[in-house]
């Protein structure tokens, strides 16, 4: 299916810990500089950071990295550390005296999934995602299920793993669209045969779907809005439920303004929005259901998966 990577200059990292109390980890994206970005979230408890500096009214359209992590609200600090590398290679909004990486995080529950509360993701694995993310080259094979910031991702108030998936898309006219999911939703893909997850009072519905969706497309930073906005129709045909008050579910949208879109008339160049829109919303569908595939349902050996269908 693809993989974000497959948008030219995306690159990313993923840092992971799975002993010793630890199952959380951090995944970056790291886009090209100069990449405009937006976000929306429509997640009814999302734990995030610096996503309102992203709205088309701000001052900055840039954005450095994304970091999506574990941890929760706690976790959030690990975009600390991604900022740190941002500013060790000049990546950042010029300010006096220096430059000021513009850097949003969004967080999935995860807490004491190993059995450590305090084991959380920490600005050094912030930084080292991003670092790894830099290291890749261009078109790289980017990790999926347990790894990054789905390692301790659960779906279906854990019923199954979730985890990391992508998926990308290229158009006739050259305009590639990728995205990025981790999956730690409440909801299961449509055609499960589990419990009911929403009926269930054993857990708690502490969940979340972060996507990252990017593209090569020239956009500014309202139609990277509205593109994030439209892509959580993907998050919605992949999962039921979706969107909940216990989901955070939030998606950026990163273009690095490589391929022209038709605007040649405001016709044509609704059709190209439209059209870059629609597929975005597929991407997102199909890298959730991907990232559920990749990590292996809980107490099921690896490719065992018969409690629930993704076709």
């Amino acid at each position: 299916m693809g993989t974000i990577a497959d948008v030219p200059g995306i690159r990313v990292g993923h840092v992971q810990k799975d002993a010793d109390g630890w199952l959380t980890g951090v995944t970056v994206v790291l886009p090209p500089q100069g990449t405009v970005g937006s976000v929306d979230v429509q997640g009814g408890g999302p734990a995030t950071h610096e996503t309102d500096a992203l709205d088309p009214t701000t001052l900055v359209s840039n954005v450095d990295a994304v970091v999506l992590t574990g941890g929760s609200a706690y976790g959030l600090v690990s975009a600390a550390g991604a900022q740190r590398w941002c500013e060790e290679h000049g990546r950042g909004f010029p300010v006096p005296g220096g430059l000021v990486p513009i850097v949003p995080a969004a967080a999935i529950f995860d807490l004491g999934r190993g059995g450590d509360f305090a084991a959380r993701p920490t600005p050094d694995m912030g930084y080292a995602a991003a670092a790894a993310a830099a290291a890749h080259k261009e078109g790289h094979d980017v990790g999926r299920g347990n790894v990054g910031a789905g390692t301790g991702a659960l779906i279906g108030r854990g019923q199954f793993k979730g985890g990391a998936g992508t998926a990308s898309v290229t158009l006739e006219n050259g305009v590639v669209v990728g995205a990025l999911a981790i999956v730690n939703a409440l909801g299961v893909p449509f055609g499960s045969t589990g419990p009911d997850p929403v009926s269930r009072a054993d857990s708690q519905p502490l969940n979340t779907t972060l996507v990252v969706v990017a593209t090569n497309a020239v956009l500014d930073v309202a139609e990277c809005k509205r593109t994030a906005s439209a892509s959580h129709a993907g998050i919605a045909r992949a999962l039921n439920p979706s969107h909940t008050l216990a989901d955070g579910d939030t998606v950026f949208c990163l273009a690095t303004g490589a391929v022209a879109l038709d605007r040649s008339d405001d016709a044509a160049r609704q059709i190209s929005l439209i059209t870059l829109q629609s597929a975005a919303a597929d991407v997102v569908r199909l890298a959730i259901l991907d990232g559920v595939a990749a990590a292996a349902p809980v107490s099921t050996p690896a490719g065992e998966y018969g409690a629930y269908r993704t076709e």
